[in-house]
Parts: structure tokens; C-alpha cells; sequence
């Protein structure tokens, strides 16, 4: 473990000059040391330490206040899901999820537990950049190509008769979804699809800004924190079917 960072009095907002602070977590040591240097190269992204399982980054948190997390799911102890938990109910800082997909079954519950958003530890370096400013920013990572994949597989269990799977949470529609309108219903099925506030805007033939105040509108009656609650409780109410 190592930190290297200021105190939380240097929190950032919305302010996309603010140099965002970082904190890498890994029970990899080398895993650790490659992200750190790329992230620790771009002017306005600074790691600020790193912690090797999910019960160190909670205290790391808590010390150093960093604006993003960049937290490994599978780690000895405390792992990420539960560090996960403990960070966003604290509100200490905002967390990215590192998966490696195919071996990683509780990233699902990740997102449940709050996390903003998720990338393959194979990424490319600048998907893995972007991504820690997407986060750092308030935007939820949600690349459609992955998040189709990932909410389909995590919400769609195989039974043990072999039977075609129905989507989880099926049919518990949250009664906090009647308060929205038509268009504000559409507007979360094709955020729970993936699709960006360009796409959506697109596909709806409205502007950008009319989409995000549809999407702000969702957020705030549904007293969801971002994109990915969004997800999440679209596919466990059943707006949205596994494979649409």
C-alpha cells in the first residue's frame, strides 16, 4: 500500500479542469504499479495511493477522500463488491469496477452496490483514461457493447431444468415508476438498451438537452444516484428484456 495524496478538502465537482484524485486497488501488485502509471501520466488525473484489498481502500477512503476509486472485483478478505458498498453508502468517493467479464459473476451485484460504472481489465489505456474521467465527472460508464452483454448474463439466470430463462426482478415494478411520463419511461428503456444521450436523441428525433432533462427527470423521481441504478432497476422491474 502506498499514498501519496492530499486530504478531502480537495474534492472535485463538475469542474472538468480540476485534476481528479485517484485511488488504484488490486490484490496485484503489478496490476497496481501499471495502472497507476498510466493514470499518473495525464495532467489531470493523479493517483493518489493504491490499496491491495477492499478493507484497505474503505480506510484509504475515509483518510483520503479520492474522487475515484478504480476497484478489482475478485480480491482476498473484502473484496470489491463489499468495499463497493461501503464507500458509496459513506459517499466517500465514486467507484469504477475492473472485471476481466467471463470469470467475474459478481459484477452485477457490484453495480447494485453502487458502483458508477465498469471496464475489462483489457481495455485499451485511453478507454481505461476516459472512463476514470467519465466517472470522476458524475457520468456513469456504460459502454453499450459491454453493458448489453454483461446486464443480459447477470439478470438472466440458467435454471437447473434447462427451461429458457425469464429475466430477474421480472414483474417487481417499483410503484415509483408510475410517476413518470410516456416519454420519460421510453427515455430509461433506451438507457437501460445502452444507448448514449446522442443515440437517444436520435432515435427519439429530439435535441441532446431535451434528452438529459428527460434523464435527469428519471433520476430524480426514481431517487436513482446515476445511469447504472438506472439499469439495474429497469431490468429487475422488467422494462427491459434480456437479448432486446
Amino acid at each position: 500500500m502506498s499514498d501519496t495524496g492530499a486530504g478531502p478538502d480537495s474534492a472535485v465537482g463538475e469542474d472538468s479542469t480540476a485534476v481528479l484524485r485517484i485511488l488504484v486497488v488490486d490484490d496485484q501488485a503489478l496490476m497496481r504499479s501499471g495502472f497507476s502509471m498510466m493514470l499518473g501520466v495525464e495532467p489531470d488525473l493523479e493517483v493518489i495511493g493504491d490499496a491491495a484489498d477492499g478493507a484497505e481502500a474503505v480506510e484509504m477512503c475515509r483518510r483520503l477522500r479520492p474522487d475515484v476509486v478504480l476497484m478489482d472485483v475478485q480480491m482476498p478478505g473484502t473484496d470489491g463488491i463489499e468495499a463497493t458498498r461501503l464507500i458509496t453508502a459513506e459517499a466517500l468517493s465514486k467507484v469504477l469496477i475492473l472485471t476481466t467479464f467471463d470469470r467475474d459473476d459478481y459484477l452485477f451485484d457490484a453495480l447494485r452496490a453502487g458502483a458508477s460504472g465498469f471496464l475489462l481489465k483489457n481495455s485499451d489505456p485511453e478507454d481505461l483514461v476516459d472512463g476514470v474521467r467519465a466517472v470522476g465527472h458524475g457520468h456513469a460508464l456504460l459502454a453499450p457493447e459491454v453493458t448489453r452483454r454483461v446486464i443480459e448474463r447477470l439478470t438472466t439466470p440458467v435454471p437447473s431444468d434447462g427451461r429458457a430463462p425469464s429475466p430477474a426482478g421480472a414483474g417487481s415494478r417499483p410503484p415509483a415508476l408510475d410517476l413518470l411520463t410516456a416519454r420519460e419511461t421510453e427515455v430509461l428503456r433506451l438507457v437501460a438498451r445502452g444507448l448514449s444521450n446522442a443515440e437517444i436523441a436520435r432515435t427519439l428525433v429530439v435535441g441532446e438537452a431535451t434528452v438529459k432533462t428527460h434523464v435527469s427527470a428519471c433520476l430524480s423521481k426514481l431517487h436513482l444516484r446515476d445511469r447504472v441504478q438506472a439499469v439495474v432497476l429497469a431490468y429487475e422491474a422488467g422494462l427491459v428484456q434480456p437479448g432486446e
